[in-house]
């Protein structure tokens, strides 16, 4: 019996110790603190996007629009992305984080074949030519306030996959670190170390593993954040 119970415990801190990822190499980073960084980034919907004391803030004048900022760079299929982000408006707001994004034939999101993408409308890039995933980690929108679960949905079709702890607390208003790691199947989000996303995508329900890809930054019309330190590694092999 004790060996037996030895065993177990061996294969289990194995099998933990498989799941540990660590950081490889840099493949890029952003302090995110002047235009001058920010050069190639794209913009889809009407928002302002300003910087101040080393940190980049948008926000839509006048709350009209819904808004994604895209980083240009294609990111690897296994990846760790951390940056640190901040609320300025308490009252109203939802951040998403898209990653994995592809043309659904596997095109570059910015191919001169895909749709236009002007507006920030949600359907464009949940129900329409693209493939990603995303987070939506701080959600207190006017349409549904006080939410405060964070949701992974995988697209295109809007599923959503898991939704159980609350990201971004509403009325926080201090400096959060966010951490997703993309590791092969395996999707996994952390806001101040603690784990809000863990899921396995089985790449058959709602269809194959997504890899390579853009990360975009989306708001929501009443949101004002500001962001710094977008950083991504590869997974150390």
């Amino acid at each position: 019996m004790k060996r037996i119970l030895i065993w177990t415990a061996l294969l289990f801190t194995t099998s933990a110790f498989a799941q540990e990822v660590t950081k490889g190499k840099l493949v890029y980073s952003n302090k995110m603190s002047s235009e001058k960084d920010l050069k190639g980034w794209a913009l889809e919907g009407k928002a302002n996007v300003e910087f101040k004391d080393g940190w980049m803030h948008m926000y839509s004048p006048n709350e009209e629009s819904h808004h994604v900022y895209w980083c240009p760079k294609d990111f690897p299929a296994n990846f760790i992305a951390e940056w640190d982000a901040q609320n300025y408006k308490i009252d109203a707001g939802l951040c998403i984080i898209f990653f994995c994004a592809k043309g659904l034939h596997g095109e570059d999101i910015f191919d001169s074949s895909m749709p236009k993408r002007t507006t920030g409308d949600f359907e464009d890039y949940i129900r329409g030519a693209m493939n990603c995933y995303h987070v939506s980690y701080y959600a207190n929108g006017r349409d549904h306030p006080g939410r405060l679960i964070a949701n992974l949905r995988k697209n295109a079709g809007f599923h959503l996959i898991e939704s159980s702890e609350p990201g971004i607390p509403i009325s926080y208003t201090g400096v959060n670190h966010l951490k997703i790691i993309k590791n092969g199947a395996s999707v996994k989000m952390f806001v101040d170390g603690r784990k809000i996303i863990d899921w396995v995508d089985d790449g058959k329900k709602y269809g194959p593993i997504l890899g390579e890809g853009k990360i975009g930054f989306r708001q929501m019309q009443w949101t004002h954040f500001a962001y710094r330190n977008f950083k991504v590694w590869e997974i150390a092999k």
